[in-house]
């Protein structure tokens, strides 16, 4: 399994470093070979999460993943199989404010289309970003009322999967 630390922003959208939901910091490298159990071939476009490492190498190993670990196992996925209850959001949250990185605090969920951002703390700004229509993220349509049935939708994931994961204030 090749992977590596996620994108690093150098001048698009304006930012240096990697700590903002944007797509260049977000995605990872994922690669992963396994002659025999992994068909060559496979590709996948599901939201695998870095937290979902552990779970799948216990998975392999024949080991029930703990309870209170985070995460889900993604072998299914590596074998090219389909998972109906595979997530369909991912949730995201930087919190480390005030510190050098100077990163206004901010929270979101991603689908496979959109991307809700919600920057918080000294200021309240949502943004919203259709990933089918604008790739770079540079059209932000949150305050646009064909999107008002997403924002909403995404709110409201957004609300579920900090519950899930017990984010709170």
């Amino acid at each position: 399994m090749y992977t590596s630390d996620q994108g690093f922003f150098l001048g698009e959208h304006g930012w240096f470093d990697k700590r903002f939901m944007y797509e260049e910091s977000l995605r990872m490298p994922l690669l992963v070979r396994f002659p025999g159990e992994i068909p060559d071939g496979v590709t996948s476009r599901e939201i695998v999460l870095n937290l979902d490492f552990g779970p799948t190498f216990l998975d392999f190993a024949g080991v029930t993943k703990p309870a209170d670990m985070q995460g889900e196992s993604f072998w299914k996925i590596l074998r090219g199989k389909s998972d109906p209850r595979w997530r369909k959001a991912m949730y995201y949250h930087y919190f480390e404010y005030p510190n050098e990185h100077n990163v206004i605090p901010h929270i979101g969920v991603r689908t496979q289309r959109y991307k809700l951002i919600h920057f918080y703390y000294d200021m309240n700004a949502w943004e919203l970003y259709d990933l089918q229509k604008d790739l770079h993220e540079m059209n932000n349509v949150h305050a646009n009322p064909a999107y008002e049935k997403i924002v909403k939708n995404l709110k409201t994931e957004l609300e579920k999967l900090r519950k899930k994961y017990r984010d709170n204030d």
